[in-house]
């Protein structure tokens, strides 16, 4: 059992030490030599938990899904309206990207080298259903189709680990993820153009059409 014990935060270690390396330098900028000096062993003790790196990789994406999951589970969405819990799942995943390290290096190895089963499975099923679900409550513009705004959706997660791994430090108010994906949220929702009826632009909405009325996805969501 002592074994046992040992083994299993021996092999923690190695994929907390893995997660911060592959979030910062990606696949191929990661080797195990390197991983097993983060983590304070020799690469043959690093190897009798993973053989290669690819295992490795696997066992760091698959963290990185399990915290997403988990954290999903426990965000109370239920009384918000549908577009609201799109934003607030948003903000959560980008907290999760800020705070975890197996999630931004899953959703980096996602990137580098896919796979069938990426970190953004673990979410984007909730997300087309809960856009589904705005749509037919009228809570998108008539343009606006859900499959559309799952592509935002997507861009944005991406960008905000983008963000993440070329930030340097920043105390202002919009110096973290959360606070920034909020305020481009904001922008989504209320819109930027003054006008957006013109020669380039005919089938667009009107700037008079509104969202509807439920759709005050002000309270804060998750914050770092």
């Amino acid at each position: 059992m002592v074994k046992q014990e040992r083994a299993l935060r021996t092999r923690a270690a190695v994929v907390t030490a893995a997660s911060a390396e592959f979030a910062r330098a990606g696949y191929d900028g990661t080797s195990l030599s390197r991983i097993s000096r983060l983590a304070g062993m020799s690469v043959g003790a690093l190897t009798f938990h993973f053989r290669t790196k690819q295992e490795l990789a696997d066992a760091v994406q698959a963290e990185g899904r399990s915290l997403t999951l988990a954290a999903l589970d426990a965000l109370p969405l239920e009384d918000r309206p549908a577009l609201c819990r799109v934003v607030d799942l948003t903000l959560e995943l980008a907290r999760l990207m800020e705070e975890e390290p197996p999630v931004r290096a899953a959703v980096r190895l996602g990137r580098e080298r896919p796979g069938p089963v990426s970190w953004s499975h673990a979410w984007l099923p909730i997300v087309h259903r809960l856009l589904d679900e705005a749509y037919a409550a009228g809570q998108l513009r008539e343009s606006a189709r859900s499959a559309d705004v799952v592509t935002l959706v997507e861009h944005l997660t991406d960008s905000a680990e983008v963000y993440l791994r070329g930030r340097v430090a920043d105390e202002s108010e919009f110096g973290n993820a959360v606070a920034r994906l909020q305020l481009i949220w904001k922008l989504v929702l209320t819109g930027v153009s003054a006008d957006p009826v013109g020669p380039q632009h005919p089938q667009q909405p009107t700037a008079t059409e509104a969202p509807s009325p439920d759709l005050r996805c002000t309270a804060p969501g998750p914050t770092a």
